[in-house]
């Protein structure tokens, strides 16, 4: 979902630092603070941004702030499908469709250990996400 943010602003940082941060916790190479600090800078690259770059900042922020309390957890999944969800449409395409292809392919990348925790998850909370994880 980069992309989607960087093809309308090439030269802020913001978003993609969230996602190296974030990374750099889950690691053990930086404090959550600093973490939760560059994810609130991508979701202020979103303030005066509409359509996929809004949520795809939105959901770099959210990877960045929140990976650390798991009532959260689905929040960046589920700006990443309404960001691919607006690109599709502002190209005139399907954009249910490839909401849906972009939810197969988050669930593609989940773990064994955690897969059946989070479709759970997915299914309890679907309505409070914009029932984006309808795959």
């Amino acid at each position: 979902m980069l992309p989607l943010f960087e093809a309308v602003r090439p030269d802020d940082p913001r978003p993609r630092d969230a996602v190296a941060a974030v990374r750099a916790w889950t690691r053990g190479e930086l404090a959550m603070m600093r973490s939760r600090a560059a994810g609130g800078h991508a979701m202020g690259a979103a303030r005066d941004l509409r359509g996929a770059a809004r949520h795809a900042a939105y959901a770099a922020g959210q990877a960045g702030a929140v990976a650390h309390v798991a009532e959260h957890d689905l929040g960046a999944a589920a700006y990443a499908i309404k960001a691919v969800r607006a690109a599709a449409e502002a190209a005139g395409d399907d954009a249910l469709a490839a909401g849906r292809r972009e939810c197969r392919w988050q669930r593609d990348q989940l773990p064994a250990e955690i897969r059946d925790l989070v479709l759970e998850d997915q299914q309890r909370r679907n309505a409070l996400c914009w029932s984006v994880f309808e795959a």
